[in-house]
């Protein structure tokens, strides 16, 4: 019996009328594409997150590289003039980091400054969101605060605060200075734990306050492809800058993040196809079923001269094209749902917030901004899809080779025998 054959007996078993077994394969498929709706929004949503998330940590925190002079860390115009004239440098800019106390007309709480010029808040891809004022610090006492910070100590824009930082003496004595400031902006990236502590302030401004001994002081770099590209062009910066700096990429600077991240997606994924293993089992039960349902056919076969790989081959291919027909009916739905994910959230969270108003309950949040990001961007992993798809059909084929093994190995004479 040819593979031929096998093939086209294994499309009628699969989609011809119910009584012939239809019903048992058909099934096995739907419960397949039912288990791969939820793995494939799993992945829309987990890349989308991670994506979503690294993306602003790259535009407006780390930036794709930093480079630090290990022997004089305020000297950093002669490394960017070097690195200006390699091909594929984005922009960079100097930034002075350091800890505080922000005291407003409410509160006082802890704050991380940023020091950096202007600039580099409009080169951050449209992340940074403007909620009141101006985006970006115009003079030496202008100050931006993260949405969080400043509901934590009351300010609004136009506002005065004060900032504690520490400097040290000569004698080598740590003591506080307060800054007066004014708020002009109050600012968001989307992700609030990112921007929380954010406390703005312009390069000038941060040369003047922030003690050097006490503050990381480094040149961001951003590059045209920070994903494929980040390794490559730190050697580049290496070979530019030579020895006393050090050149860190944002794998490295966010290497506790991103492995977190990546450890949650591995492992709900890990979870979702759990419940294709157990789908792929009914397509092993559904197979038992069919041979036990044409068992004359069988007969037929094999006393008209089918091999036992020929029989067996009828049921392979019918837990195939289950697995196929299954895989590409739950992929495509996964992919629909996932590409609406964002309006599906938003209703649903607008839905319950209505029965929660009814019993005098707050507004559901399916997705706490503290922790997530408002808009889940829509990123589709297309070899995962494929890996997710093959690998779905590779268990509905192995779940089945028991039974069919088994259909293939009847004697035609026991059957003609019972029927």
């Amino acid at each position: 019996m040819k593979n031929r054959a096998s093939f086209f007996v294994a499309i009628r078993y699969l989609w011809g009328r119910l009584h012939e077994g239809g019903r048992y394969l058909r099934g096995a498929a739907a419960g397949i594409a039912v288990s791969l709706i939820p793995i494939i929004v799993t992945l829309i949503v987990a890349d989308g997150m991670i994506r979503g998330i690294i993306d602003r940590y790259l535009e407006l925190g780390t930036g794709h590289l930093q480079v630090f002079n290990w022997f004089d860390p305020e000297e950093l115009e002669e490394p960017a003039e070097k690195i200006r004239g390699i091909a594929g440098i984005r922009g960079l800019w100097p930034e002075q980091q350091s800890v505080g106390v922000l005291v407003g007309k409410s509160g006082k709480t802890g704050a991380t400054v940023r020091s950096v010029e202007p600039s580099f808040w409009e080169s951050g891809g449209g992340y940074l969101k403007t909620l009141a004022g101006v985006s970006k610090p115009e003079s030496d006492r202008d100050m931006l605060l993260g949405e969080n910070l400043a509901s934590a100590i009351g300010a609004e824009v136009g506002d005065t605060v004060r900032l504690m930082t520490i400097r040290t003496n000569p004698d080598g004595r740590s003591i506080p200075r307060m800054t007066a400031f004014t708020v002009r902006g109050i600012v968001s990236s989307g992700y609030h734990e990112l921007d929380a502590l954010w406390c703005i302030i312009s390069w000038e401004g941060g040369r003047g306050i922030l003690s050097p001994e006490l503050s990381s002081t480094s040149l961001i770099v951003k590059i045209d492809d920070p994903y494929r590209r980040a390794d490559s062009a730190a050697l580049s910066l290496y070979s530019a800058l030579g020895a006393g700096y050090g050149v860190y990429t944002w794998k490295v600077l966010l290497r506790s993040q991103y492995s977190s991240y990546e450890s949650t997606r591995q492992l709900l994924l890990f979870i979702m196809a759990l419940v294709v293993i157990v789908a792929a089992v009914n397509v092993s039960s559904a197979t038992s079923m069919l041979v036990i349902e044409r068992q004359r056919d069988i007969a037929i076969l094999k006393v008209t001269g089918a091999s036992v790989r020929g029989v067996t081959g009828v049921f392979l291919w019918g837990s195939f094209l289950t697995g196929l027909s299954g895989a590409i009916i739950g992929i495509t739905l996964g992919l629909l749902i996932g590409n609406f994910i964002n309006p599906l959230i938003h209703s649903l969270e607008a839905l319950l917030s209505f029965f929660s108003n009814l019993f005098h309950g707050g507004e559901v949040k399916l997705l706490d901004p503290g922790f997530y990001l408002e808009t889940i961007p829509i990123i589709i992993d297309w070899f995962a899809v494929f890996l997710i798809g093959c690998f779905t059909i590779f268990c509905s084929v192995a779940a089945s080779w028991i039974p069919a093994r088994r259909a293939g190995k009847l004697k035609p004479m026991d059957l003609l025998r019972k029927y």
